[in-house]
């Protein structure tokens, strides 16, 4: 999961919290504004909280969604923007951060001389694809691609051996397609149908762009759809990539060598120079389909394809007529009115391309190391409340306990940034040529990955970038990552008292802390490998759990008869549900949580409630949503909301919930896990 917080301690406050008169009440500095008390806490308590702000928010034209969680990016960025807007014009040391991330981003601004070059940066891309002649030069093109990020058919990466976590081993996955998951290709729903025209018409239009008639592009669109049509088809779904001994399997090159000899595997991973005797084939139904298909397609089809899929990787980094007809599609799945600005979208990619030197300026210009400090504690805090959750569970066995608590404290915190920042000495940004810096980029970032293969992991390494509004848990390392840009408002505020904080980023935490103990988290030890640690009889009634929040999950209807996927969010379920009651009993050891003091005349526990309801303070265009429900494995907010307090009694008792409110479960309805 990705979020963000905040923390505090008012002396006035904590002064306040001392008065023994149950009735008392203090004026909070940080309010809870907009409830809706025309709802029932028990029937919504979403809406209760969010009601007024929902209704009267307004998504602007470019985005496809307001609020905070990923939508806290948008104002986010904005200060990411003005780092950007200033180091662009400013003359910096040859070869410094500052000076590649403002000539980068530079390069980008310049649409004048983007437009200008038209689609001429990838003709000589396309001259490669004109003289592929067999499937070997076609493997071999494939190769050289992947090394400056331009994928088709090969899912080719580095990450730790699921059963040895120290060392990174090569691994391949399922891809080729551009549509967002297999399902895309074979469901017969009304809007499913429309996103498969959508995509076959712009991918027509990329082709008529490059020279070809409507005739020819239309044709052209149908032959690439038909081939990723066909290698969906041995696409496992999002639901299945969630088994992990499934998704793993640890084969020799010499042997896939042979099983599957179109590929040619050795050759491949030379072009590749990646030096490996064995490679993770997480889905090899994948690649005995490609393996098939690659002699079965004639060969000037595969070429059509790939020109497809080379077009469709660089349109956005090309002219107007190619970033127009990407947002014609992305408007399809997103329900985006208009393309966003140029300085968003290249302070977007200078976060993906060089994310941690921009991160370095966005520390050095915002960061409050204070904050560090605070969520540090913070974490530690809730650590203890897992331990106690863990000590009392009614359905573990003492030893499975024992192996639980192990895993819990050797969890590594990351908080605010990484202590060693990735070098970037050998990109080369020329402030000209926007196309180029992104080869550049793309080879090195490919180095970097490659430079990993059969070597020790760097626990030090972070997954995402300092300034982005999120937070993870990472299985194979064993680690729980909170990333400066989600320490702010509304889950993290120094001027708040407890129970907003542990409502807000408390929560979060939490939730990363379970998802070591989620379907998946749970099948790996302490030390990130894939290894059982469960007693049976405790893992058994683990998933009959699990799979009680699959059915209560799967019952809510979101759009029309559009339900949420239950067996594909269970991770993200399972977290939330954890991560609210583990962070409900670390607030209340605090002074706060031990009182009855009412603020704004609500007592502690409802603003604990209120606050937690206040971070999933999201609204979303429906195509959005749509596209979400089915590709995303975390739950759309209200949901987020209502399905763990509906299984939690300190909600119940914080706003009198009833039987006959319409969330209401009774005791034994509710579901624990955590």
């Amino acid at each position: 999961m990705h979020k963000l917080f905040y923390l505090f301690v008012a002396i006035a406050f904590l002064t306040a919290c001392n008065n023994s008169n149950p009735d008392s009440q203090i004026k909070s500095s940080v309010a809870i504004t907009g409830i809706d008390s025309s709802i029932k806490p028990g029937d919504n308590f979403f809406r209760y909280v969010n009601g007024h702000w929902y209704d009267t928010a307004k998504i602007a034209d470019d985005q496809a969604g307001v609020g905070s969680y990923s939508f806290l990016n948008i104002p986010q960025k904005q200060l990411l923007q003005n780092i950007l807007d200033s180091v662009s014009k400013t003359t910096n040391a040859p070869g410094s951060i500052d000076q590649k991330v403002g000539d980068f981003y530079a390069s980008g601004m310049d649409t004048a001389t983007i437009n200008q070059r038209g689609y001429q940066p990838i003709q000589p891309i396309l001259g490669r694809i004109d003289a592929i002649s067999d499937v070997p030069s076609l493997m071999k093109f494939v190769a050289t691609e992947l090394k400056t990020s331009n994928r088709s058919i090969i899912g080719f990466g580095i990450s730790p051996d699921n059963k040895n976590s120290n060392i990174n081993i090569a691994d391949v996955h399922q891809t080729g397609i551009g549509l967002p998951n297999r399902d895309y290709y074979f469901k017969t729903d009304s809007p499913t149908l429309h996103i498969q025209l959508a995509y076959q018409k712009y991918i027509s239009t990329l082709f008529q762009l490059t020279g070809n008639d409507p005739a020819s592009a239309t044709k052209n669109a149908a032959i690439a759809y038909g081939i990723e049509n066909q290698l969906a088809a041995s696409h496992k779904t999002n639901i299945e990539m969630r088994a992990i001994d499934a998704n793993y399997h640890k084969l020799a090159v010499a042997s896939i060598n042979k099983t599957q000899p179109n590929l040619g595997w050795t050759t491949l991973l030379a072009n590749l120079d990646a030096k490996t005797d064995s490679i993770d084939m997480s889905q090899p139904a994948y690649y005995d389909k490609l393996n098939a298909l690659l002699t079965s397609i004639p060969i000037n089809d595969w070429k059509i394809y790939l020109k497809a899929r080379t077009l469709e990787n660089y349109a956005d980094a090309l002219s107007k007529p190619f970033t127009d007809a990407s947002f014609e599609f992305t408007k399809v799945l997103s329900g985006q009115a208009i393309q966003k600005s140029r300085q968003q979208i290249m302070t977007d990619g200078v976060d993906r391309s060089l994310g941690e030197a921009l991160g370095q300026l966005y520390v050095r210009r915002y960061f409050n190391e204070d904050a560090k400090q605070r969520v540090l504690a913070l974490v530690n805090n809730l650590q203890k409340s897992f331990e106690n959750r863990i000590n009392h569970l009614d359905w573990m066995s003492d030893s499975t306990k024992q192996k639980a608590k192990e895993k819990l404290y050797a969890i590594t915190k990351k908080i605010g940034y990484p202590d060693k920042w990735r070098d970037y000495g050998k990109v080369q940004i020329d402030r000209t040529k926007y196309f180029e810096n992104l080869l550049s980029l793309g080879e090195d970032n490919y180095q970097f990955e490659l430079a990993k293969l059969n070597k020790p992991v760097d626990r030090t390494e972070w997954s995402t970038t300092p300034a982005t509004v999120t937070a993870y848990y990472n299985p194979p390392s064993n680690e729980i990552v909170f990333p400066a840009g989600i320490l702010q408002f509304p889950y993290f505020d120094f001027s708040a008292d407890d129970a907003l904080n542990y409502g807000g980023i408390g929560m979060v935490i939490g939730h990363e802390m379970t998802h070591a103990f989620d379907d998946q988290g749970a099948q790996y030890d302490k030390d990130g490998n894939v290894k059982n640690w469960w007693a049976k009889e405790d893992y058994d009634k683990f998933r009959a759990k699990t799979q009680s929040l699959i059915d209560l999950y799967s019952s809510f209807t979101v759009l029309d008869s559009v339900h949420i996927k239950g067996a594909m969010t269970i991770g993200e379920n399972t977290a939330d549900n954890g991560g609210i009651a583990i962070a409900y009993d670390a607030f209340k050891m605090t002074p706060q949580g031990k009182d009855s003091v009412k603020i704004d005349g609500f007592t502690p526990d409802q603003r604990f409630f209120l606050s937690f309801a206040r971070i999933w303070r999201v609204k979303t265009r429906d195509a959005f949503l749509r596209t979400y429900v089915n590709t995303n494995p975390h739950s759309p907010a209200m949901w987020r909301v209502n399905g763990p307090l509906m299984n939690f009694a300190p909600f119940y008792n914080a706003f009198n919930v009833q039987p006959g409110d319409k969330n209401y479960k009774s005791e034994a309805q509710r579901i624990k896990i955590w």
